[in-house]
């Protein structure tokens, strides 16, 4: 997905810029981190203390150009309202957030507003039209059966959540004024891998694969996640 992202933000940007980065829901902060190594001016915004804490922790051990460079609020995606004021990035993340989220649509119109005119919407959410696949190919054949007519799943940590359809997101992204420049699959064949499997021998390669399918037909139409990317109007 990294790729993806930086994929996106080389074709809009100008090579150099410092762009101004939101990424909501940022976790342990590993995007964040990664983009305020490249130069660019990041806020974090994590709602859960503990992923604060790890991610402060992290950024305490960078060199100082970048701990300046780089500001972690506590506090929820939704309020960005409360925090910021619109128009005041050129480029939002919101990455595995969405699926935890009951009513995704003010959150989205909330980021849209965030936005600078050009600037970028960066998603990253469960795929709603291959819920199937998992199950599937682990011979659950009860729990195949039954995703296919729904939205909702229980992800690997036992949390009941819920998933989004590419068309869906594609009619609310172009409501909210930041319509779908481009969207990728992720996870497309690593998706069964089990929960901290080793890394193969010959990972550049199996990344390879990945980054292919992810923007190949059919291929992402079946991926695990959907990487979407709108750009405000």
């Amino acid at each position: 997905m990294a790729r993806q992202l930086d994929e996106q933000i080389v074709g809009r940007f100008p090579v150099g810029q410092r762009l101004r980065v939101l990424d909501v829901g940022m976790g342990q902060g590993t995007q964040a981190l990664r983009l305020a190594r490249a130069g660019h001016q990041v806020t974090g915004l994590e709602q859960d203390a503990t992923m604060v804490a790890v991610a402060r922790e992290s950024l305490a051990g960078e060199p100082e150009g970048i701990r300046e460079r780089m500001r972690i609020i506590e506090g929820d995606g939704r309020d960005t309202g409360v925090h910021f004021l619109p128009g005041s990035f050129d480029v939002v993340l919101c990455h595995g957030v969405l699926m935890y989220v009951e009513e995704p649509d003010p959150l989205l119109a909330g980021l849209a507003r965030m936005l600078a005119p050009g600037g970028l919407l960066s998603l990253l959410v469960r795929n709603g039209d291959a819920l199937a696949i998992r199950p599937g190919l682990s011979g659950d054949w009860s729990g195949a059966l039954a995703a296919f007519d729904t939205t909702a799943y229980r992800n690997r940590l036992g949390l009941d959540v819920r998933a989004d359809r590419l068309t869906d997101l594609t009619s609310t992204l172009a409501g909210i004024g930041a319509p779908l420049h481009a969207w990728y699959g992720v996870r497309v064949f690593t998706d069964t891998a089990a929960d901290g499997a080793q890394a193969p021998a010959d990972v550049e390669t199996l990344l390879a694969v990945e980054e292919k399918a992810g923007r190949t037909d059919p291929y992402r139409g079946v991926a695990a996640l959907l990487h979407l990317c709108g750009v405000r109007g």
